[in-house]
């Protein structure tokens, strides 16, 4: 029979998280400390407009840019959160999650066999997503600097055919994050090179020790960087697929090119809701932001006593655990536990093949099921 199905896509291997995660399908009494999804609502004030934009009858396309209200909405939130301008006519664009707007990104922008430099651990999808676009990833092994990518470190690794840099902070899946004076030394080497830097700020929102700084508010940079955001983590909006993306306007328009032949638009009702989240949503992030602070600084109790190594975390809502002193990989530690105790975790590998000592832990979900989780791995590690 003939073949269908490209290379590129059968050399591609899975999601190790979603891999990992077919086995808990069907489990009872299961508690997930895997998947990172905030277990809270999405607020009542954004989903009621939602509901509202649909008994209003809004439920046509939009703008492939998206609805000029929101558009409008994500630049004065820019403005006043940060001092950080975007024009919403031709700099702004309104994408399913962030995932659609790196996807869009890197189609956009690279030619054959250019490089992306991808600090890791890494998202699951980076690599993958980077090499459908064409390009090559090129990973950097942050362990020898505590998983923060250093000057020197990010020095090493560019060359001729290096285009662009993703670098997500706070990070998944260890938590850190960068200070503004950190930031600042990596921006010298990323402007000498003249790299684009796609910065995926999902979790910006999500900081705790100090306040976050976007990539595109450091002098210079606003002409070499994509900054990504979006409702899902923040907001608890992840079922909603909104994100965006700002940046240079010859960019944001070849992107738009590409979302207007695959996409065309996202939906109307995540999109009403979305104005809603920035209008009104923020006592609900911070109520929420609250919330996980508290259950990080548990989970790191809890890891403390039973002798686990971590990454300290700065933010987002995932501890990066080494558990190389129980003599198990990460990949048998978490099949072990899922099958003994029935706890979830996602093993280190899925994240970059050299961290098979590693788990996460998601700490998105309820403080009574991390008590749980944790008495049932100190159970088995005994």
């Amino acid at each position: 029979m003939r073949e269908f199905v490209s290379k590129k896509v059968k050399d591609i291997q899975p999601s190790g998280i979603r891999k990992f995660f077919d086995l808990v399908l069907g489990m009872e009494d299961v508690i997930s400390l895997g998947v990172g999804e905030p277990d809270f609502i999405t607020p009542w004030v954004i989903r009621e407009a939602g509901i509202y934009s649909l008994e209003q009858g809004f439920t046509s396309y939009t703008s492939n840019k998206g609805l000029y209200k929101l558009r409008l909405s994500i630049s004065r939130f820019l403005k006043s959160r940060y001092n950080l301008e975007y024009s919403a006519d031709d700099e702004i664009l309104v994408t399913v999650g962030v995932s659609e707007g790196l996807d869009l990104a890197l189609r956009a922008i690279l030619e054959p066999q250019d490089k992306v430099l991808i600090p890791s651990p890494a998202y699951v999808s980076y690599g993958p997503i980077t090499e459908l676009a064409g390009g090559i990833p090129v990973y950097i092994d942050t362990r020898s600097t505590a998983f923060k990518l250093t000057p020197a470190l990010l020095k090493k690794y560019i060359d001729k055919k290096t285009k662009a840099i993703i670098l997500n902070y706070p990070h998944n899946p260890t938590g850190i994050s960068y200070r503004k004076e950190e930031l600042e030394e990596l921006k010298k080497i990323i402007l000498e090179n003249k790299l684009l830097c796609i910065s995926d700020e999902i979790y910006g929102e999500l900081t705790y020790d100090f306040e976050h700084t976007p990539f595109s508010t450091l002098k210079g940079t606003k002409d070499f960087t994509l900054y990504l955001n979006g409702f899902s983590k923040a907001y608890a909006m992840t079922g909603w697929r909104i994100g965006f993306i700002c940046g240079p306007e010859a960019i944001i328009s070849a992107m738009t090119k590409i979302h207007q032949y695959t996409i065309m638009c996202v939906p109307i009702t995540s999109q009403m809701a979305a104005c809603e989240a920035l209008h009104g949503g923020k006592p609900y992030v911070e109520e929420m932001k609250k919330e996980y602070r508290r259950r990080l600084q548990y989970v790191l109790e809890r890891l403390r006593n039973i002798d686990l190594e971590y990454v300290e975390p700065q933010g987002a809502f995932y501890v990066f655990v080494s558990v190389k002193k129980t003599g198990l990989s990460g990949m048998e530690l978490a099949s072990r536990l899922l099958k003994k105790e029935k706890v979830a975790v996602v093993p280190g590998d899925a994240f970059g093949k050299q961290y098979l000592d590693y788990i996460r832990i998601s700490y998105a979900t309820s403080f009574e099921n991390l008590k749980e989780a944790f008495d049932r791995i100190e159970n088995f590690l005994k």
